[in-house]
């Protein structure tokens, strides 16, 4: 361990085996570590075993829940966008041939103790039970507008300036109720919190573009899901990272990052060898003793393992269900992910759903209580309470990169603009002949 590299990297998270992988393919010498014994870090997948000896208190699980092997559970549950940000940055890097992915069945949404499928097209929107027959001939105008808007054509816009309109104006515009404008900006535009309706419209456009083409892409709903559980793609960027020369390092306890005079990252220490870096990069619990990074939030994810699917899905196998702030009195969105044996996640039979939200107050499992309804009684749960940390370093004189906790989100389109961010930091710090520039709308291909 003894040598010296141009990056180093702390953790194998999704995010920070993307950015390995990045820097690998970007022609950087890369050594990875990580404290686990295992890959995914804060989002990987774990046996029921593993989920029993990390969170079960001592206790052992019952015979009844089926084979530990049989299980792969996610510490962090997020969907990917068919259309979205990962599956562009996945056929970037043509990591897709290590995966296999199935889609997810349902996409549904919580409204006044009902659950209802998210109607994206206008058929769906003339069959949805959400809205009343005038309201759905104002969301299909609505809709037929936000499908046929290109930004760069003007006559598509029909007089409107969405980049000095608000989200709330264009809502006001097509004459939408409350409850409308409640499941469109949380169910298909996915925004957590009502603040995007004082932003600009041209964001909410293109975001329920986003969920409308991902839809289009298999029928049944928008997103995705790699079988055998999200811990799958950490692994597959540790792959092409390692294909590219990256070493990587499990079960490597990191004793100290150390720093020069100046306070400019020279390496890290590890079982008393110090491996000396010009750049570290790494998930916030690498550099909680540094001072690096601040709390800003926590979230609650309550994981259930249940011998029935979601009621009132039409037995969907896989479903994501969105309980929308103002349904339930809350600040945030609550969030279900609910994953089967079809995807190589619980044995035939069972389903492991997993709640999600950021904590209000300080009874979050209460918080969420709505969600766990929802759901039923489970046969075991766990619940499970992340601190959210992001960085307040200054990069560009400590040299050390850090990427933000995982929300609370379903999806992964904030996680990848966090990958992008932190990417470009990196690149603005290099002499310009090493820079790469990723553009995952029109990317260049990997070389194999």
């Amino acid at each position: 361990m003894d040598e010296e590299y141009d990056v180093i990297v702390l953790g194998t998270g999704m995010k920070d085996t993307l950015l390995s992988g990045l820097m690998s393919v970007a022609g950087k010498k890369v050594l990875h570590m990580d404290r686990n014994s295992y890959y995914g870090g804060e989002s990987a997948s774990l046996s029921l075993d593993e989920m029993f000896k990390k969170y079960g208190n001592g206790e052992k699980p019952a015979p009844e829940l089926g084979s530990s092997r049989d299980y792969n559970i996610d510490l962090i549950p997020k969907f990917m966008m068919a259309s979205g940000k990962l599956v562009k940055m996945l056929l970037h890097t043509k990591t897709t041939h290590y995966l296999e992915f199935k889609q997810i069945d349902g996409s549904f949404v919580f409204k006044k103790g009902d659950i209802h499928k998210v109607p994206a097209t206008e058929t769906e929107a003339l069959k949805s039970g959400l809205m009343g027959l005038f309201e759905k001939r104002r969301f299909r105008n609505f809709l037929v507008y936000v499908q046929d808007y290109e930004e760069k054509d003007p006559g598509t816009h029909k007089n409107r300036d969405l980049s000095k309109m608000t989200g709330a104006d264009l809502f006001k515009d097509f004459g939408l109720s409350d409850e409308t404008i409640d499941f469109v900006g949380h169910a298909i535009a996915l925004h957590t919190t009502d603040g995007y309706l004082r932003g600009p419209a041209l964001d909410l456009v293109k975001r329920c573009q986003l969920y409308s083409l991902s839809l289009a892409q298999y029928g049944k709903s928008p997103y995705i899901y790699p079988l055998y559980g999200l811990g799958e793609l950490p692994q597959a960027f540790s792959r092409m990272s390692a294909v590219h020369g990256g070493v990587y390092m499990l079960n490597k306890p990191v004793d100290k990052i150390e720093y020069d005079e100046s306070g400019r990252v020279c390496g890290v220490t590890s079982e008393g060898e110090t491996a000396k870096c010009k750049m570290v990069i790494g998930d916030p619990s690498y550099f909680l003793a540094d001072g690096k990074v601040k709390q800003v939030g926590q979230v609650i994810r309550v994981v259930c393992i249940m011998s029935h699917p979601v009621p009132n899905t039409n037995n969907s196998d896989s479903c994501q269900i969105i309980i929308p702030q103002n349904q339930v009195g809350r600040s945030h969105d609550i969030y279900i992910t609910c994953l089967g044996n079809s995807n190589c996640v619980a044995p035939q039979g069972k389903y492991v759903a997993i709640v999600s939200s950021t904590v209000e107050t300080s009874d979050p499992v209460k918080e969420v209580t709505p969600a766990l309804k929802i759901l039923g009684k489970p046969d075991k749960f766990f619940a499970l309470l992340n601190n959210v940390y992001e960085p307040i370093n200054d990069h560009t004189k400590d040299g050390c990169f850090i990427t933000t906790s995982f929300d609370a989100t379903s999806h992964f389109e904030t996680s990848v603009t966090d990958v992008m961010e932190v990417y470009e930091k990196i690149m603005a710090t290099l002499p310009p002949e090493e820079r790469k520039v990723i553009d995952l709308d029109n990317p260049p291909q990997v070389e194999d």
